[in-house]
């Protein structure tokens, strides 16, 4: 198994023909994920999953996962409350300053984006949606799950798939792609279409195997580690060969064990004997690379050549688009890719890629600036003062929330006061809004502001880190934990102070 810090060739890095020069990028990592988890409950611990211990830390995790736990009452209990696997990532995450930016689920899929607190107000145009292609397309065990946004200008989108089971349905899960491909539509006319985005990122349990050679050959194979020669047989490969779609998704070498399919609890690959109408059989499955992690960086548009008598004149859309491309370049690099043979509840084992984004920033200011007026405690009204540092399609839906340093998701707030409701004062640079000393925790604590719009349904600005003090009030009057309200008991529970 390669080590993160093993020198990687590049997979592929885009030739953008740019004056090095001319070209001022920044770098972003990336870390992806894909599980089939099998309906198992979350291990205890993600670490080695999430690459904590490494030097080096993504500024976004993207994870998804397939066959979650989806039974009748649990689907009733995450309607309210955050699935497991969600709150074990946001646990995890959320001390290490990551928020959850944007999550989708369709019954056994799931799909996490977390980001860097840093990133959270330049990434905008969040949208996610899915599609059902199991049982006739009415039934959500199979299909794929999105999320689509706005990076600092670039327009992205994550599929997370889980495509029909067996090795004779290897054309079927191409159609079943293709058909999610078509079908999924955003609102937003840059990218209305997932084919729209600048770069695209497929991965799942997408179930191809290995044709035609046999159960000791592949074994041998795994055992030698001399992977190479399972690939031409590997069906995702040999389908790529013959779909035009396929042919502009770039995948790294699968120089790792085939992640399907194991015995629960253990490194062993399928060795069980399956029950037929006549009784056990010894009909093992074959071990496979179900589980994936292709991208597609949008092909670049090409100027007609002059001395083409047929040119065709291109479109507004289309010259938009190469101005993009030639102002605001995106460079992909895959730096990692992996299984994680150290997890053994469920009888795929997770893949891991990660990625490095190259790109020029179309903006680099957020939408708003904002700050707490003065000191803040529960013994006094407090004032926010914000700054709109461009136009933006403002709402009386639009809220300040009030977090602790370390928040999970935009709903883990303390308190919020709406913007329009609460405002005091305003002129054409700065805005008061008032928040009543009833809302401010007694405890106080670290705690940042945001500002989220309700039409762009995203934070587009956060305060630097201020202290809450505490109540000198509470303290005179032996104020105990237990008689604090609601919104105060978030922060005056122990994993507040930890």
């Amino acid at each position: 198994m390669m080590e993160e810090n093993e020198e990687q060739p590049d997979v592929q890095l885009a030739d953008l023909s740019l004056n090095k020069d001319n070209y001022e990028g920044e770098s972003f990592r990336l870390h992806m994920v894909t599980w089939n988890v099998a309906t198992a409950d979350p291990p205890d611990d993600v670490t080695s999953l999430l690459h904590l211990s490494s030097p080096k830390s993504p500024d976004l995790y993207v994870i998804g996962l397939q066959e979650v736990y989806s039974g009748p009452l649990r689907i009733v209990s995450d309607i309210v409350f955050d699935d497991p696997w969600s709150q074990l990532f946001m646990s995890t995450l959320a001390p290490r300053n990551y928020v959850k930016v944007s999550s989708m689920r369709m019954q056994g899929l799931l799909l996490l984006f977390f980001s860097k607190l840093e990133h959270v107000p330049f990434i905008r145009d969040i949208q996610a949606t899915y599609t059902r292609t199991g049982i006739f397309g009415y039934w959500g065990n199979k299909g794929g799950v999105s999320i689509r946004l706005s990076f600092y200008g670039h327009m992205l989108c994550f599929l997370n798939c889980h495509l029909a089971a067996h090795m004779k349905y290897a054309s079927e899960r191409v159609d079943e792609f293709e058909y999610i491909m078509n079908t999924q539509t955003f609102d937003c006319k840059k990218a209305p279409q997932i084919v729209d985005h600048r770069l695209l990122f497929w991965f799942g349990d997408l179930n191809f195997r290995i044709e035609d050679h046999g159960m000791h050959f592949v074994r041998s194979c795994i055992n030698k580690e001399t992977y190479n020669l399972l690939w031409s047989k590997d069906q995702l490969t040999m389908m790529k060969k013959k779909e035009q779609m396929l042919q502009e998704f770039d995948e790294g070498p699968l120089d790792f064990q085939p992640t399907y399919k194991f015995d629960l609890n253990s490194d062993t690959y399928d060795s069980r004997l399956y029950k037929t109408w006549f009784g056990f059989n010894g009909k093992k499955r074959k071990p496979a690379w179900t589980d994936r992690i292709l991208w597609r960086l949008r092909p670049k548009v090409s100027l007609p050549d002059e001395q083409d008598e047929n040119k065709v004149e291109l479109d507004a859309k289309t010259l938009k688009q190469l101005e993009e491309d030639e102002e605001y370049p995106l460079k992909i690099r895959q730096d990692f890719y992996t299984s994680n043979m150290e997890y053994s509840i469920s009888d795929h084992k997770p893949v891991v890629g990660i990625f490095t984004l190259e790109l020029r920033k179309m903006y680099k200011t957020p939408l708003v600036r904002l700050q707490p007026e003065g000191d803040w405690s529960a013994d006094i009204d407090a004032m926010v003062v914000y700054s709109p540092l461009q136009p933006f399609p403002s709402s009386t839906w639009d809220w300040i929330g009030l977090y602790k340093v370390g928040f999970s998701s935009v709903l883990d707030y303390i308190t919020y006061t709406w913007v329009k409701d609460d405002e005091v004062a305003f002129n054409e640079e700065v805005i008061q809004v008032y928040v009543s000393k009833e809302e401010i925790p007694v405890r106080g604590g670290e705690c940042v502001l945001c500002y989220y719009s309700n039409t762009l349904q995203c934070i587009i600005g956060i305060s630097e880190p201020f202290m809450v003090l505490e109540s000198k009030v509470a303290i005179e009057e032996g104020v105990l934990p237990e008689r604090i309200n609601g919104l105060d008991r978030t922060v005056a529970n122990d994993e507040f102070w930890k």
